[in-house]
């Protein structure tokens, strides 16, 4: 027994080594932790129970029986993250650079398999060259496996990618059907075709950063939800979100009660509208003085900032915000905002997560790039999602809610469940200037006194059309409120409908305007 137990201590040490402490001291250097550190720092402490430690691959071409690793390039398991069971898999870069064969990919299957069985998230840490180029198209059929259980598993518990390093070619697509992806500035890329590739076939000269680093995808492409500073900061924020989660389809997310009380009058609110409609506010300073504790995870900070996503609590409920923000675009509607709208709602209610809407959007953005690049299917996007949504969803029209927007935002007419607006707050078909240039073209063209005539007719206009009463005659509001008291009203709404029962018709699938 003794021999025994001395075998086993040295085949644990040498799979705690990976790719040996060279390689282990080569990662450090650049900035970057262990696959095995970043489990720890993921994980509540001494709550992580690994799995497959001692799998190795079985290929034997280009010399590689001489070469065999403890855990093939990944670390895989399971463990707590306040509190409660967490799957991930963590690749070594160390180890092959961290590339992907048959032994890799069905150890990830396995954890993917049991967060599925299990009804618990599942964590991916990213830190791969790719397909592993020996084991040909075994780790092709490898990466297919993976994505088939990303898929099956979408809706069901939430995946979250984290990228640590390079995840290139068909690795990027796991990431890319999980429900969040993370990334860590200045060492993390994606890429389907590198920049080697890239200068070869278009030649273009671009470096990794530039086509596929954190900022990129931060901010063009989409495909990042977060990016973080170092490895650290990036686990914490997975920590973090995770706690606005439930853990599967069928919870509810955890509630975190705090100090802060649902009665308490935001009253800085009730001076944040400028006089003037078309000059900007920052939304952000309206969802600060509404959320508990003015605490708020965005997601997708610097993509599409004409809409602002991101989590949030009140009165200890978590929440999914969604806010058009008048200090970027003057909060309209275009492509990019749609989609990342879209995404996230889709994303709320596949977990639970009520929606808290915060409207102020003058429409749709017009222009020819914006009708050739799909607006209509794209914007339908948003639109679908929110009407299909059976989450509890309030609204709040904070300004302005012109034309087919004022729809799409969560209106009554889609299923909302409260809709209020501040008094202030303008519901038309468009906004009184445009409305009166149209109405009035005739009169304005003869009159030598037309702008002072344009006024009176903007004044009428308003008084009619572009105020609240209106819609609230027709029940299209629950009530107009004052600023001040739209914390608590959203608190009390959430209470209300903290036992929303609503289906949707039975079907195999919807057909989503892709």
């Amino acid at each position: 027994m003794r021999e025994s137990a001395k075998e086993l201590t040295r085949r644990q040490q040498s799979a705690l080594l990976g790719g040996g402490e060279d390689r282990i001291r080569h990662q450090q250097a650049k900035g970057k932790l262990t696959a095995r550190q970043r489990i720890d720092e993921l994980f509540d402490r001494g709550t992580f129970e690994e799995l497959g430690r001692f799998v190795r691959h079985q290929c034997s071409d280009f010399d590689m029986d001489q070469r065999r690793y403890y855990g093939d390039g990944v670390v895989t398991g399971y463990g707590k993250i306040r509190g409660r069971l967490t799957y991930v898999y963590s690749q070594d870069f160390t180890v092959f650079g961290g590339s992907l064969g048959r032994a890799h990919a069905d150890k990830i299957v396995q954890v993917l398999t049991l967060a599925g069985q299990n009804g618990a998230p599942v964590i991916g840490l990213n830190d791969s060259g790719g397909a592993r180029i020996q084991e040909g198209v075994v780790s092709l059929g490898g990466y297919a496996d993976i994505f088939l259980q990303n898929t099956l598993l979408s809706g069901v518990v939430p995946q979250i990618s984290a990228i640590m390093g390079p995840c290139a070619g068909g690795a990027v697509y796991s990431p890319a059907l999980t429900d969040l992806v993370f990334m860590v500035q200045d060492t993390s890329f994606m890429f389907v075709t590198g920049p080697d590739v890239v200068r070869t076939v278009t030649r273009e000269e671009v470096t990794a950063n530039t086509l596929g680093g954190a900022a990129a995808h931060a901010t063009r492409s989409g495909v990042a939800h977060a990016v973080r500073q170092d490895d650290a900061s990036c686990l914490s924020a997975i920590r973090e979100v995770l706690g606005f989660l439930p853990q599967n389809c069928e919870e509810q997310p955890p509630d975190r009660m705090s100090e802060d009380p649902v009665t308490r009058q935001a009253a800085p609110l009730d001076d944040i509208i400028p006089e003037s409609a078309n000059m900007p506010y920052d939304m952000h300073d309206v969802i600060g003085q509404i959320v508990d504790d003015a605490r708020f995870f965005e997601i997708h900070q610097a993509y599409a900032r004409n809409l602002i996503c991101g989590f949030a609590r009140i009165g200890g409920r978590s929440v999914g915000m969604v806010a058009n923000q008048p200090a970027h675009l003057a909060g309209v509607l275009d492509i990019d905002a749609s989609l990342k709208g879209a995404r996230f709602v889709r994303f709320c209610d596949a977990f639970n997560v009520p929606l808290v809407v915060l409207e102020d959007v003058p429409g749709f953005l017009p222009g020819t790039d914006q009708e050739w690049g799909g607006i209509i299917k794209h914007g339908a996007k948003l639109l679908y999602a929110f009407c299909e949504a059976t989450v509890p969803k309030i609204t709040v029209i904070t300004r302005k809610a012109y034309g087919g927007a004022y729809d799409v935002m969560s209106s009554k007419h889609i299923r909302g469940d409260l809709n209020f607006a501040w008094p202030m707050a303008e519901i038309a078909v468009m906004g009184p200037q445009g409305a009166v240039e149209i109405l009035h073209r005739k009169n304005l063209a003869q009159a030598s006194d037309s702008e002072t005539r344009k006024a009176t007719f903007e004044q009428e206009y308003r008084r009619k059309f572009a105020n609240p009463y209106v819609a609230a005659e027709y029940g299209y509001i629950d009530d107009v409120i004052l600023p001040r008291t739209t914390r608590t009203r959203i608190a009390h709404g959430l209470d209300m409908l903290r036992r929303k029962v609503l289906n949707n018709p039975r079907k195999k699938h919807d057909n989503l305007p892709l």
